[in-house]
């Protein structure tokens, strides 16, 4: 009996240790970083609600400080109507939380003389060396008429990476000349190839002048594209040589092998909102034509908060280092500005206050937006669901993965902010 007993405390010991050998970050205390872990335990509390509400099917949240994991738990089921719970290592489509990675790549190659912030997008991608600009105005049967005027200069790389080049997604407003542009990346990527995409794009008006007006676009996607003919290597194979490998990502990429679609997370089949069928569709459909730089990677809430952690690090994980500390400090600064139109408030009501970086949303005043946060925190989300911030002030990486796709991702955007918030204590 005694040695039955030791062998079932062996094996439990054994499964923690194996358990901690899967965390992205070494554990902690919550309290010895300035944590409360009874004002942490909230988080759970509010979440398993939700979940039991059916307003949304499962969660991971996963939360650092000072470099030490201090929070990593799942919420609810991967797969509700299947009844598979949710595990830490469930495997998300990222969307747009795609951008600051294709990003860092990016910069890794300014880094190295390949490219840079200042050259035009016609250098390496001739077909939009010369854009021009659409003017809508009122024919004379009274409808809507497209004309077009000469770019007043060329798009650049830092407007692709800030979403100043004057393209936009096709879904995010209602006049006649977004309705000729894609309706978002994944789509983009699923109907066209990266050829098909280029070509679609060169031959339609640009919404702005290049460098006047912040809009969401296709603009990280063109960025992809651009890296993939400067090194001749497909995105993911430049992202998975110069940031997931190196941070040991192991479960992040443009497709899900076989092996792991099993933890791939479903939607709730029905949004809880609107009352109409919802999925996501990239991963759990046909595959990607082309690797998209703006949505369509996959990846796990542990293998993200270790990329953020290397972004609140300076550029560097362990004995990684992926950037230099003065291209990181220059990411998450403000690129807008006074004299560039910022409209980053309608991607989502709580970003008001905030400028953006290469990539990433960045606050400019602790007050303004709805959010609790502090100046220079940055963060960006995915349509589905998901969603990082970073805090360099505070210290502080979170990171949270949910298939909510629609409104209610904008909802746990603020709810997550405030929870994970309000536990900081020191």
């Amino acid at each position: 009996m005694k040695r039955l007993s030791l062998c079932v405390a062996l094996g439990l010991a054994l499964s923690a240790l194996s358990a901690l050998a899967d965390d992205p970050l070494p554990r902690a205390r919550p309290e010895s970083v300035g944590m409360s872990s009874e004002r942490l335990a909230r988080i759970g509390r509010v979440i398993n609600a939700h979940i039991e509400k059916n307003h949304l099917p499962g969660m991971v949240v996963a939360v650092a400080r000072k470099g030490k994991l201090v929070y990593y738990e799942a919420f609810g089921w991967r797969d509700k109507e299947a009844g598979v719970r949710m595990t830490t290592d469930t495997i998300f489509s990222l969307a747009s939380m795609t951008k600051p990675m294709a990003a860092v790549g990016a910069m890794s190659l300014y880094e190295e003389g390949r490219l840079l912030i200042g050259d035009p997008v016609g250098k390496f991608i001739p077909e939009l060396g010369k854009m021009e600009v659409g003017v809508v105005k009122n024919g004379t049967d009274g409808k809507p008429v497209i004309e077009r005027v000469p770019a007043k200069r060329q798009m650049v790389i830092q407007d692709l990476l800030r979403h100043t080049a004057g393209l936009t997604y096709g879904a995010r407003g209602a006049s006649a000349l977004h309705a000729l542009h894609p309706a978002s990346s994944t789509t983009t990527a699923l109907k066209m190839t990266a050829d098909e995409f280029i070509n679609n794009i060169a031959g339609l008006p640009l919404v702005h002048h290049p460098g006047t007006v912040w809009e969401y676009s296709v603009s990280i996607d063109v960025l992809g594209i651009l890296l993939e003919r400067v090194t001749q290597q497909s995105l993911g194979d430049i992202l998975a040589e110069r940031i997931w490998k190196p941070l040991g990502m192991k479960d992040t990429g443009f497709t899900i092998p076989k092996e792991k679609i099993s933890r791939y997370a479903k939607a709730l089949p029905i949004n809880p909102d609107t009352g109409r069928p919802q999925s996501v569709t990239l991963h759990s459909g046909p595959p990607a034509k082309f690797h998209c730089g703006g949505a369509c990677a996959a990846g796990t809430a542990g293998d993200y908060l270790r990329f953020a952690q290397m972004l609140l690090n300076k550029g560097q994980l362990d004995d990684k280092r992926v950037l230099g500390k003065t291209t990181v400090e220059y990411m998450t600064a403000d690129h807008l500005g006074t004299t560039i139109d910022n409209r980053v408030a309608a991607t989502d009501p709580s970003r008001a206050g905030y400028g953006f970086g290469l990539s990433m949303a960045v606050r400019t005043d602790t007050g303004v937006s709805a959010i609790t946060g502090t100046v220079g925190d940055y963060n960006w989300g995915g349509a589905n669901g998901t969603m990082f911030w970073v805090d360099p002030k505070e210290e502080l990486v979170v990171v949270y993965m949910a298939h909510t796709p629609g409104e209610p991702r904008l909802y746990y955007r603020a709810l997550m902010k405030s929870l994970v918030m309000q536990a900081l204590v020191k």
